[in-house]
């Protein structure tokens, strides 16, 4: 799910490590530690994540920087940083990450604590229905296939990549009935 990119390219990125399940992102998501992915066109790093590693080269994306929001026991997502060449973050660069990844988080919980103004929640509803679409295709997949629910969304997921859409586009379909699964 993606609350907010700075551009195009960023927002696919994100997608893409979404509809795959698999990236720097989820990694540091799963880790609640950075994940810095210097190389994505060669090496260990385009070894690590084939597919997203390729589609990420194909938009241009060498570097992939995710620092995590939050802490283990509770991680809320990743800010994700990417460049168009090769290499490593000084030491500067990822204290500076750190930092940003930080603030990021004291903004959402103080957000999140505060009473809103009617609309200016809209950006987090948003990021949430496009889950609440994935969830509840999964949901519908778990029925078609009677199966648990990391296989629907591995099915879903599947889905997706194969048909050249996101896991959002794919689960909407799935809602629609536009798809269906067969056991």
């Amino acid at each position: 799910m993606t609350w907010w990119s700075s551009n195009a390219v960023a927002g696919r990125l994100a997608e893409a490590q979404y509809t795959l399940g698999d990236g720097p992102c989820q990694r540091a998501t799963d880790l609640a530690a950075p994940v810095l992915a210097s190389d994505l066109s060669t090496g260990p790093d385009a070894r690590r994540w084939p597919l997203f590693a390729r589609q990420a080269v194909e938009m241009g994306v060498r570097a992939v920087f995710s620092f995590p929001l939050g802490a283990e026991t509770a991680v809320a997502g990743t800010l994700d940083l990417y460049r168009a060449v090769p290499g490593d973050m000084d030491v500067e660069d990822v204290s500076n990450a750190l930092l940003a990844a930080d603030a990021i988080m004291f903004a959402l919980l103080n957000l999140q604590a505060s009473v809103l103004p009617d609309g200016a929640d809209s950006w987090l509803k948003h990021a949430e229905d496009n889950r609440d679409e994935v969830q509840q295709a999964t949901g519908m997949i778990m029925f078609y296939l009677d199966t648990d629910p990391q296989q629907a969304l591995a099915r879903l997921r599947a889905h997706a990549f194969v048909h050249d859409q996101s896991v959002s586009e794919a689960a909407r379909d799935v809602i629609e009935r536009k798809v269906t699964f067969d056991a």
